[in-house]
């Protein structure tokens, strides 16, 4: 196999110690071994980029193995190119499984350019990636204490949930302080509802008929403090994922090939006319304008506009087109074919994040009345099921997010009868068969709005 890198390096990375394997081509062809093992104190990591700089590498790959690979990419970013790549699309032969071999292993395949990098974005993303990601374990963990909640009510025999639909609400919370302060009379509790909550009084007085002890009040009391700092939590992370997004000022505008080459030549140079430069040329697309745009897509709130935006940037050049970036996602069918038959299409293992962020996104999507996206659900849930429906709702909204960071263009609704104008004539000879089909003659004739 053609030699890629004449001087490269395999990780094979651990909790406390680090095996480097560098393989180095010498001028007269033959190749030289070095190995040597670290340990993971940035001490030693600044050590093993000095010695790799003195055996002359300039790439480096490692696989990306739980969280401990990031100490050592944190550290070696700025002198080397890194892959991390995947340690399932790089398993060695059986029986020849060492740490010493598999960071010789990860080096052969680096230098015959075998290995295929995972997207690590820069530095402030992947700040930006740790914000929102905490934030949606906050939200997470927030909707479990609430589960919780509700269950300690239940063991009182309180059946608040079965009346209110938020348990946590304004009139439910009121009730349940009360409750916490010795309050047992459910004519008062049932009078503490606002809103259309009043309207259901007399179902809240049978509901809140229980059966609560001092037990169930420190439990309850537990929860909602509980609850009350997730929110102020969520809160100072939603402050500090905006300060942070506002703070990242777009890079200057990339300078032409023109302006290249006048620079190299000096001032008296002469300009050589070009082409003028595309607007992703002139000015690169600033974060809050990002989220601006990617929050006009139906069902994307700013909260999950910044999470999609922590996880794929604003550069869509990385990507090779939508297909790819929805792939990436995991929100398209898989591949498993063979013999010349298909088995499963499951989705597969990606990006969990984006994934659930965008399924989410849709479930919100689909319930907005005549929009392209509720149009695609309702046309495949009766064949493919909730599930792949919404699969393909999420699979549509990413592939509109990457032309909308593209072109920077806000989401144009195509509407709910997009899908039906566009095969209206295959449908009109569909439904009169079916109707043909059960005894019954056709006879069509547009309407005035139709005829138009």
């Amino acid at each position: 196999m053609d030699i890629i890198y004449a001087a490269c390096a395999g990780l094979d990375v651990h909790k406390k110690t680090v095996v480097v394997c560098c393989l180095i081509t010498t001028a007269d062809g033959t190749l030289r071994k070095e190995i040597r093992t670290f340990g993971t104190m940035t001490a030693d990591l600044l050590a093993l980029s000095d010695w790799l700089l003195s055996q002359g590498v300039n790439h480096v790959a490692m696989e990306s193995t739980g969280e401990f690979w990031k100490p050592i990419y944190n550290l070696l970013e700025s002198a080397f190119t890194i892959l991390v790549v995947n340690a399932q699309h790089i398993k060695n032969v059986p029986g020849r499984k060492t740490d010493v071999k598999d960071a010789e292993w990860i080096a052969t395949l680096l230098r015959h350019g075998l290995l295929r990098g995972s997207f690590i974005p820069p530095l402030p993303q992947r700040d930006l990636r740790d914000l929102t990601r905490q934030r949606t374990t906050l939200v997470r963990e927030r909707a479990a204490v609430i589960n919780r909640l509700q269950k300690v009510l239940e063991w009182a025999n309180l059946k608040l949930a079965a009346v209110a639909s938020n348990v946590v609400g304004v009139s439910a919370r009121a009730m349940l302080e009360a409750i916490l302060a010795g309050q047992g009379d459910v004519t008062v509790l049932a009078d503490l509802a606002r809103g259309r909550m009043r309207s259901k009084r007399a179902e809240l007085e049978r509901a809140l008929s229980g059966h609560v002890r001092d037990h169930h009040r420190f439990l309850l009391a537990e929860h909602l403090g509980h609850i009350d700092y997730l929110d102020e939590a969520i809160e100072r992370f939603d402050q500090q994922i905006a300060a942070h997004i506002a703070a990242q000022v777009p890079p200057p505008p990339r300078a032409t090939d023109a302006d290249e080459r006048a620079v190299e030549a000096g001032p008296v140079a002469e300009a050589v006319p070009e082409a003028p430069p595309s607007p992703a040329e002139q000015a690169a697309l600033s974060w809050d304008e990002a989220v601006a745009l990617i929050d006009t897509v139906p069902g994307i709130a700013r909260t999950s506009a910044e999470l999609v935006l922590a996880e794929i940037g604003t550069d869509m050049s990385r990507f090779r087109d939508a297909d790819h970036l929805a792939s990436w996602a995991r929100v398209c069918p898989g591949n498993h074919e063979s013999a010349g038959r298909r088995y499963s299409g499951a989705t597969g293992k990606g990006n969990l994040w984006l994934k659930s962020g965008l399924v989410q996104a849709a479930h919100a999507a689909v319930k907005q009345k005549d929009t392209y996206l509720a149009a695609v659900y309702r046309r495949l849930v009766p064949r493919r099921g909730v599930k792949r429906a919404i699969i393909a709702v999420a699979h549509r909204m990413v592939i509109a997010i990457y032309h909308i960071l593209s072109k920077r263009e806000p989401y144009r609704e195509l509407g709910g009868n997009y899908l039906n104008a566009r095969s209206k004539e295959r449908l009109v000879n569909r439904m009169c068969h079916r109707i043909e089909a059960m005894g019954y003659t056709v006879s069509l004739e547009p309407t005035r709005s139709a005829a138009a």
